[in-house]
């Protein structure tokens, strides 16, 4: 009999059944440091930063060779930190730059030396906190005839008869002396289809191919992104009958779509498309990227993996990019973006470093790519394999300084490492969805120039990245028309609730020593101000603690409304060719959530709290949208549309007076109708025209808003357009806004009320869990009613007592 220590990296196809006994090793363990200094109680699975926290202060192995009645397990960890200098220190050839992280992020040194989650060596976004520990389950297996090491399937449709076909691969470890055969039955009852084959295994590792013909004659129901259609999967079993009486049964929930990358010519334009069909329609990618949900994975429930996930689609997101410096996220993760309908750009796990290509580093690599296609490419919420996070443009972009004569040397390395193994081993393993060398990348272009562009980010190819803070972000033309954007961004600092539990009194100040620790950007609090005052006025307020507060609070409005401004840009692009440049189908901004309490680009605070940017969010990537913008003293209005069918709709467009809560003049169109998966003109006016009909307003004093609706309601969010900076408005006065709360089932409502127009209105009930149906709002009416959607059971007194709300002219 074999056994064998596996750690238990769960395939995506079922839960583990029982093969033989199975003796769990979770549970209470001690940790004792190599030293011995230390020691104290842990769990697995755990890791040691855990363990530390509560206290207050990896491969399969067969160990059958030295297993006894009684035993007694011990794993020994090095520093990840040492190890990492270690291999560093021994690679004398040449260096493998960065060799440490910029001293802003206060991080550990040589993390690309070292196959672990790269961010936990720190970023500008998080600390370093470079685990050690059993941060999985793990197990003792025994068997004496044949252990199945990994079953995946992959479903093809076949476009010459199209039917669908599904390819299924079992690996087997078989230990028996003699062949071992057997049936193996695969069934799938809705699709009324039920197979049987016969198959001997010969002793070693073995794998088994199996070749399934879906039933021609039912209609197979396809997976769609949310937003587009249903999530439809189908209930698979496969029975392997085995000699010996050794029967192994696996269930896995099977999903069919196609994908693919459309890179080719566009008239009027240089380069080429870039954008992805699912089930042969053309779908714009919005939504956001990814990182790791907690410093430590232990920590990681499947509750806050559904409450981050649940929060992306509840923004109308139907894309996250899993970024290259973190992790490849656990089987739940990918189970519920499969439930959600969330399209999920997988990277494989390197970023924003050059990386070396000896023999054991290689080696590695390939078991690790190997392994997470096997384990992953059965799920249809992964629709793109991505070879790292930016590495193609630090190279070609010279970001380490690297001299002409040692350019070729690197060159070579990165074609080694992503072309001549990853992309190699992906292609080999999984042939229903496209791989992508970088991001940013020019795609087709990077591949035709020897698998590196001069200028990775091109905006005629591929996806580009594009970060300033200098410009003002109110100004469009800042931004690239390319043809995706898969990465873009402003920080704000996470509310004062999500602060105030790692820190204390003397940390609430904009330039504490507490504000400048958690600000792992270089520059980042001062560049967040810089954006503040190109349109709004600093807090005054003699109340160091207020203006603290102010201050949080106008970073969250200076980053929603930058990144609103710069994703409806890329969505009124997907349909335009303008200047050669344009026909925009992807806008991911940086980024979704964040590992710890500290100023970021996130949307979602650390616990999933709604920052005003995720409300925003809500709002420009709703279906369909009206978006507005001046070119020229011209002011347009766009109509949006991500439907899959054309729908009739009106426009109507109205003037407030910030000194009056009732609309100075409206207009609205004839019914029309927006085509599906469009974004075309729908208004054209002269500001100083506009505005001289309007009762002589003037662009100090008046504000746009415009929806989409049909005769009964509306289809869009209501959408605004400043005329002015809001430090220049005139007639906007400080607004008492009040709020009555009532229980509605689950739900409570607030009934607010303001005496004046209000810009900005954020209504927060402090560290209560759950989210509002709208926030950030502009209130030009007087009366509003929004929904709180409690996570954990609260009561209309509790919600009273923490309630507070902030608009503009609060800030004094």
């Amino acid at each position: 009999m074999r056994l064998r220590l596996l750690l238990l990296l769960a395939l995506c196809q079922a839960d583990p059944a029982a093969l033989g006994r199975s003796l769990s090793l979770r549970g209470s363990w001690r940790i004792r440091s190599g030293n011995g200094s230390l020691e104290l109680p842990g769990r697995v699975p755990g890791c040691v930063h855990s363990a530390l926290l509560k206290r207050g202060l990896i491969q399969s192995f067969d160990i059958t060779s030295v297993v006894r009645d009684v035993n007694s397990l011990e794993l020994r960890f090095q520093s990840p930190v040492l190890y990492a200098a270690q291999r560093s220190k021994a690679h004398t050839s040449y260096s493998v730059p960065p060799d440490c992280p910029p001293p802003v992020q206060r991080g550990q040194c040589h993390v690309n030396f070292i196959r672990k989650e790269q961010s936990s060596f720190s970023w500008d976004w998080g600390p370093s906190f470079p685990t050690q520990g059993i941060w999985k389950d793990v197990r003792i297996e025994a068997y004496n005839i044949c252990h199945l090491n990994y079953f995946m399937f992959s479903p093809v449709y076949d476009n010459h008869t199209q039917e669908w076909n599904l390819e299924i691969e079992s690996s087997f470890d078989v230990v028996s002396s003699k062949p071992v055969s057997g049936q193996v039955i695969v069934a799938i009852p809705k699709l009324q289809t039920q197979q049987t084959y016969s198959i001997e295994l010969q002793p070693g590792e073995r794998t088994v191919e199996l070749f399934v013909k879906i039933n021609k004659n039912v209609t197979v129901e396809t997976w769609w992104p949310h937003g587009h259609g249903n999530q439809t999967g189908y209930n698979m079993t496969i029975l392997f009958k085995l000699d010996g009486g050794l029967s192994i049964k696996k269930s896995a929930k099977v999903y069919f779509r196609t994908v693919e990358l459309i890179e080719e010519p566009i008239e009027g334009s240089q380069g080429l498309s870039f954008y992805f069909k699912i089930n042969g329609l053309p779908i714009f990618l919005k939504g956001s990227n990814w990182i790791p949900a907690d410093s430590f994975q232990d920590r990681v429930t499947s509750d806050l993996l559904w409450l981050l996930l649940q929060s992306a689609v509840d923004a109308n997101m139907n894309t996250l990019r899993v970024w290259g410096g973190g992790i490849y996220e656990q089987e739940e993760f990918y189970r519920l973006c499969d439930e959600l309908g969330i399209m999920v750009w997988q990277d494989f796990m390197f970023a924003c470093a050059l990386y070396p290509t000896d023999r054991d580093f290689l080696n590695s690599v390939r078991a690790e790519v190997a392994h997470q296609v096997r384990r992953l490419k059965c799920h249809p919420s992964i629709i793109v394999w991505g070879g790292n996070n930016e590495n193609e443009a630090a190279l070609m972009m010279n970001w380490y300084n690297i001299t002409p004569r040692e350019l070729h040397t690197y060159i070579k390395d990165y074609v080694v490492l992503y072309v001549k193994n990853i992309r190699k081993i992906v292609l080999a393993e999984d042939k229903t969805r496209p791989f992508v060398l970088s991001s940013p990348t020019n795609g087709a272009e990077s591949i035709k120039e020897g698998w590196l562009s001069l200028n990775p980010y091109d905006n005629n190819f591929g996806d580009v990245h594009f970060y300033d803070y200098i410009s003002d972000c109110w100004n469009w033309k800042v931004f690239p028309k390319a043809r995706f954007v898969s990465e873009y961004g402003y920080q704000s600092w996470p509310s004062f609730s999500t602060l105030e539990k790692v820190s204390s009194q003397e940390d609430w100040s904009y330039n504490s020593k507490f504000s400048l620790h958690r600000q792992h950007h270089a520059n980042g609090n001062n560049e967040m101000l810089h954006q503040i005052g190109f349109h709004f006025k600093f807090p005054e307020s003699t109340d160091p603690l207020q203006t603290f507060k102010d201050t949080i609070y106008l970073t969250q409005v200076m980053q929603a409304q930058c990144v609103k401004t710069e994703t409806e840009f890329y969505r009124r692009s997907r349909s335009e060719i303008v200047d050669g440049q344009g026909y925009t189908m992807g806008a991911l901004y940086w980024q979704l959530n964040d590992i710890w309490q500290a100023p970021s680009w996130a949307s979602l605070e650390y616990g999933g709290k709604w920052k005003m940017l995720h409300y925003f969010a809500r709002h420009f990537f709703a279906p369909l949208l009206p978006v507005g913008f001046e070119d020229q003293d011209v002011f347009f209005i766009y109509g949006v549309s991500d439907l899959r069918s054309d729908c009739e709709v009106k426009l109507t467009v109205r003037v407030h007076t910030w000194s009056s809560l009732e609309p100075l003049c409206s207009s609205e169109t004839e019914r029309f109708v927006l085509k599906a998966g469009t974004a075309v003109l729908l208004y054209k006016e002269s500001v100083p025209v506009f505005l001289k009909n309007c009762g002589n307003c003037t662009r100090q004093s008046c504000v746009v808003s415009f929806y989409l609706s049909t005769d009964s309601q509306l289809v869009s969010p209501a959408n605004y357009h400043f005329l002015s900076s809001l430090s220049e408005s005139v007639g906007l006065h400080k607004a008492h806004v009040t709020a009555i709360i009532s229980q509605q089932g689950d739900t409570f409502a607030f009934d607010l009320e303001t005496s004046a127009v209000a810009p900005f209105v954020w209504l927060d009930v402090g560290s209560i869990p759950g989210r509002f149906s709208d926030n950030g709002f502009l209130m030009t009416e007087k009366t509003r009613t929004v929904l709180f959607y409690p996570w954990k059971p609260t009561s209309k007194s509790e919600l009273e007592q923490c309630f507070r709300v902030t608009s503009l002219m609060d800030v004094d």
